[in-house]
């Protein structure tokens, strides 16, 4: 058997997207002229397609911290967080970030995947029961495999079903980990967290909220779901990353002091090269942004509204709630692709989303706004959307 011989039939499905046209897996956007427009091919584009939530990848003062770091501390650390890859700068937005949350600590990894691999791997270790959501993002999937843990998976945002499950582990229910996420990617709906935490209450049991979509959306002050809820108290540990809202990358992990001791747990801090000085500088202006420009999460909200009322108004199946993630469900993956290449010959990007990506089995042109979006580009989005329906 050849190396690559077991992927003859993914190799084949692709190959089916890739005959003609633009290739949908890995699209190139040539030229980026703001947070919300760019270049693809010969084709100027409204970027509807990002989670660059608040907009801020053009932020002029982020931009000035990233390019003071990089001339002052040059261009990566070129170690682990444990070897030499901990700057002055790495402590302070770990400072930073914990007082954000109003938390006692606070660990900044590389990615917002590895944060999610390097916190869940390191408590979901063989004999540790974790309960999450079937929707769950691969990272943590991968996170609980990596740790050896026991999965447990319970219907997506059903949290009767995930009461079901606790009340049969009996006594191991107290020590077991739920973990769930505040906005789900695909379709832009929100955990039932205020149920899952009274389910935590009453059974015992530790719970992990990852607020990568839903930090710097929700919250009177950005925090996330558990904010919005009213339940940060009942949340253990809060992951999230930079490369939403923050525009950058990274990842982040809040929690109790007692958190701290993961750094000498958790293999993907240890022995992952840590981010760089300009990143961590961006990350830091705009973590002060968001905190000072709440009428960011107001026009972002607004722009939501818009476009999901815009084409809900045209009959297109969307998801369960408004977000910033606004998902059109199409009937095929042949009609998705065939769509969504229509709609960059138009001038309007969004991600295709193909099974098994796509929760159920569906294709998706998933759609999401940020607060950069002028009223105009919404309503270009949706005039687009409104000719191919009637095309």
């Amino acid at each position: 058997m050849g190396l690559y011989d077991r992927f003859t039939r993914l190799a084949k499905d692709r190959e089916q997207f890739q005959t003609s046209g633009i290739n949908p897996f890995g699209t190139c956007i040539d030229e980026i002229y703001s947070a919300t427009e760019g270049r693809i091919g010969d084709q100027k584009i409204i970027l509807a397609g990002t989670n660059n939530y608040l907009g801020l990848t053009f932020n002029a003062q982020a931009i000035a911290a990233g390019q003071a770091a990089l001339a002052a501390q040059g261009t990566g650390t070129t170690g682990s967080r444990m070897a030499n890859g901990s700057y002055g700068p790495h402590l302070q937005l770990e400072h930073e970030i914990a007082e954000f949350f109003d938390r006692p600590s606070s660990i900044v990894f590389s990615t917002g995947y590895t944060a999610n691999l390097g916190v869940i791997s390191a408590l979901a270790v063989p004999g540790a029961v974790v309960l999450l959501d079937a929707d769950s993002h691969a990272s943590i999937y991968d996170a609980c495999t990596l740790g050896g843990a026991e999965i447990i998976r319970f219907r997506h945002n059903d949290a009767s079903d995930l009461e079901r499950r606790m009340v049969r582990l009996g006594e191991r229910a107290r020590d077991a980990i739920i973990i769930v996420e505040g906005i789900y990617s695909m379709l832009g709906d929100v955990a039932p967290l205020a149920e899952i935490v009274d389910i935590k209450r009453r059974l015992g049991g530790y719970l992990i909220v990852d607020e990568a979509h839903s930090f710097g959306v929700l919250g009177k002050h950005g925090r996330g779901l558990a904010e919005e809820v009213g339940v940060e108290a009942d949340v253990d540990i809060i992951v999230g990353t930079f490369s939403k809202s923050l525009a950058a990358i990274g990842g982040f992990a809040v929690g109790n002091k007692e958190m701290d001791v993961l750094r000498y747990a958790s293999r993907p801090y240890i022995f992952t090269a840590s981010p760089s000085p300009s990143s961590i500088a961006s990350v830091r202006s705009s973590l002060k942004t968001i905190a000072q420009h709440p009428e960011l999460r107001e026009k972002l909200w607004s722009n939501a509204h818009r476009l999901y009322e815009g084409l809900k108004a045209l009959g297109y199946e969307l998801g369960p709630n408004i977000s910033p993630v606004v998902p059109v469900v199409i009937g095929s993956k042949e009609e998705g692709l065939r769509f969504w290449r229509e709609l960059i010959s138009r001038s309007v990007y969004v991600n295709l989303v193909l099974p098994p990506a796509a929760p159920a089995g569906i294709t998706l042109l998933r759609c999401s706004v940020n607060a950069a979006h002028s009223d105009e580009q919404i309503d270009t989005i949706i005039k687009v959307f409104a000719d191919m329906k009637n095309q």
